[in-house]
């Protein structure tokens, strides 16, 4: 059942709209995955759909009732409010009369009058049922109710943020790039309370694991086109290369016999014939057609300034200790980097990743330990917080300091040219950073460090607001580096490309390599998790109970027996159905028609995945 729908909606700002006639479907329990360039209108889509936007032409309905929670990127939160607060306060009125209640509680003198009135006013309001809800919701998160807001580092204050969308029970969840700045436990943790979330997500997301994982449908917004697909992110990657060939076949015809007309007419006067008026109207639609066709935009094309060779020892650390405050950050940690090699720094939020770099590149003081840094070394540094960007200059200031033109291994390319590689349009170009989006700026700093002659990149979180296609690309260059590579990202299937092996952090200051793959991130704070938990039941216990082995019905086994027939036939209508929907020529057809069949494509692929959520489970019982 909808509950939410668009209904050739368009919403412009400038000469081309960012959505353009489009229409979207939400329905209940839906998991959405929303995709496109930075700058093609994810966020206006997400604004529109919450009621924040109003569309310039058609139609928002929504069902009646119908809860609405946004998750922002940087999610305003009360400052000098407690977590408890700051969650209970978008509950409105009555939200303020729990957080009031709940410091009344805390009060040891409180006066007993005021709160005997309080629990009138709770109870008029159905008070108390929301407050279990808060502390519900606080409890399910792992928030500590009384710390202050001002004391949280960015990914607690996204935790809180998700906290206050989820206690209104929202039917529809909307999620503006949830994953930027958070760690990668944080990331799994997030993963698994969408998992259990009863309503309609709609995510935007450059983290392509997490995509693959929450999302059972995409919606990409190309060109001021909406287009749903109902798959999952991998199997929408190989649908999108078939769909995009196709489109192109279509257009070389297009212009083949745009071209043929355009000849036709310069002939003269057998154009002005009577009989053939018909032919030259149609050639007017031909260049109308023409003329308002958004074609693709290409790909960034970042090539990296190459330095000569370090040395082959870059760096080497000996027993290098740092600690902040007393607590240690790296301890006892020695290394030898060597020319060529790639390094993946791995671990949660704080625990000292950037310190390491830092220590490494010689930019703070060791308590103890040594570094020493090989020769010839170039090190271009990729800062996560941006901080060497003033924004009150221009994109051309800030990547070329003064010079009219970049030399990039060898070739002098103009300044104009060279931020076009990066997707700067000339007017784009000319403006300065403080008005640009997070993805702009940070394809600035990806300018000017690739601008620069350098042997040893260091990039410190380089992913954060990136789209999907400039990430592949980062991640292309970086895969063809010749140099030595540092890179900390949370972004799992981006580490896993790049780098070769790992250190990971696991507090306290102790730092353990990984070489070859990344360990499953889940499966670590599983384990770990798990270990814990073995302590505490070999303190209490000495014999492990064993579970009885469950025997399965006729009637469940006859069930188990018949499953894979009948999900080998639905795949195969499925997958003739995706083929029939991966063409152009099937979105270029009624719309009725195409949204009957998208439909369709939905309903089919919700019946696979029930049965093989029940296959799963019937496998369970007879294990």
């Amino acid at each position: 059942m909808p509950l939410l729908k668009l209904d050739n909606v368009s919403v412009a700002f400038g000469l081309k709209p960012v959505l353009d006639q489009a229409d979207l479907q939400i329905d209940e329990q839906e998991r959405v995955g929303l995709i496109g360039r930075n700058g093609e209108g994810k966020s206006t889509l997400l604004k529109v759909l919450a009621g924040e936007v109003l569309p310039d032409s058609g139609q928002v309905w929504r069902q009646a009732g119908v809860v609405v929670a946004t998750l922002e990127q940087s999610p305003e939160l009360p400052e000098a409010a407690t977590i408890y607060e700051a969650v209970a306060d978008s509950l409105g009125e009555v939200g303020h009369l729990i957080a009031q209640y709940h410091d009344m509680l805390l009060d040891p003198n409180v006066d007993l009058d005021a709160l005997g009135v309080l629990q009138h006013k709770f109870e008029a309001l159905d008070g108390w049922s929301l407050q279990q809800r808060v502390e519900s919701v606080l409890s399910r998160l792992s928030l500590p109710a009384e710390k202050h807001i001002n004391e949280l580092s960015g990914g607690w204050k996204r935790r809180v943020g998700l906290a206050r969308a989820l206690v209104v029970e929202p039917d529809v969840l909307l999620l503006d790039e949830p994953t930027n700045h958070l760690d990668m436990e944080t990331i799994v943790w997030l993963e698994k309370q969408l998992e259990s979330f009863r309503g309609a997500v709609v995510c935007i997301t450059h983290d392509r694991v997490f995509l693959q994982n929450i999302s059972k449908r995409i919606i990409e917004i190309d060109r001021g086109q909406l287009t749903s697909w109902s798959c999952r992110y991998e199997q929408y990657l190989e649908r999108k290369a078939a769909a995009l060939e196709s489109e192109a076949k279509t257009n070389a015809e297009f212009d083949k016999k745009l071209a043929r007309e355009e000849v036709w007419i310069r002939q003269g006067i057998k154009a002005r014939r009577t009989r053939n008026e018909g032919r030259v109207r149609a050639l007017q639609s031909l260049r109308r057609e023409r003329a308002e066709r958004r074609n693709l935009a290409g790909p960034a094309k970042i090539e990296v300034e190459q330095g000569e060779r370090s040395g082959k020892l870059v760096i080497e650390a000996e027993d290098v200790c740092v600690a902040y405050g007393g607590v240690p950050m790296v301890k006892d940690f020695s290394c030898r980097l060597m020319r060529g090699d790639r390094i993946g720094l791995v671990g949660p939020n704080g625990v000292g990743k950037s310190t390491l770099i830092k220590a490494l590149l010689s930019e703070i003081e060791l308590d103890s330990g040594l570094v020493k840094q090989g020769t010839k070394l170039q090190v271009a540094y990729f800062d996560q917080h941006r901080d060497t960007l003033d924004l009150e200059k221009t994109v051309i200031d800030l990547v070329s300091e003064g010079r009219d033109s970049i030399t990039i291994n060898g070739r002098d390319r103009h300044i104009i040219s060279y931020l076009g590689d990066f997707l700067f349009a000339p007017e784009r170009a000319r403006s300065p950073a403080k008005v640009l989006s997070g993805g702009e700026r940070n394809r600035i700093m990806l300018a000017r460090l690739f601008s620069q002659p350098a042997n040893f990149i260091v990039m410190d979180e380089p992913t954060n607001d990136l789209d999907v296609e400039t990430l592949e690309l980062l991640e292309e260059l970086l895969i063809d580096y010749d140099g030595t590579i540092i890179l900390v990202s949370h972004d799992r299937k981006f580490l896993e490309n790049v780098v070769t092996s790992f250190w990971f952090f696991e507090g306290e200051g102790k730092i353990t390599e990984y070489v070859g793959e990344l360990p499953n991130w889940a499966n670590i704070i599983k384990d770990r998790a798990q270990g814990e938990q073995r302590k505490k039941v070999e303190a209490t216990t000495t014999t492990p109970v064993k579970p009885a082995k469950q025997k399965l019905r006729f009637k469940v086994k006859k069930e188990l027996d018949g499953l894979p027939k009948k999900i080998e036939v639905l795949e195969g209508k499925l997958s003739q159905l995706q083929e029939l929907t991966a063409t152009a020529e099937f979105h270029a057809g009624d719309r009725k028609d195409v949204q009957a069949k998208m439909d369709e494509l939905t309903g089919m692929d919700k019946e696979l995945q029930g049965l093989y959520k029940r296959w799963d489970e019937l496998e369970a019982m007879a294990e």
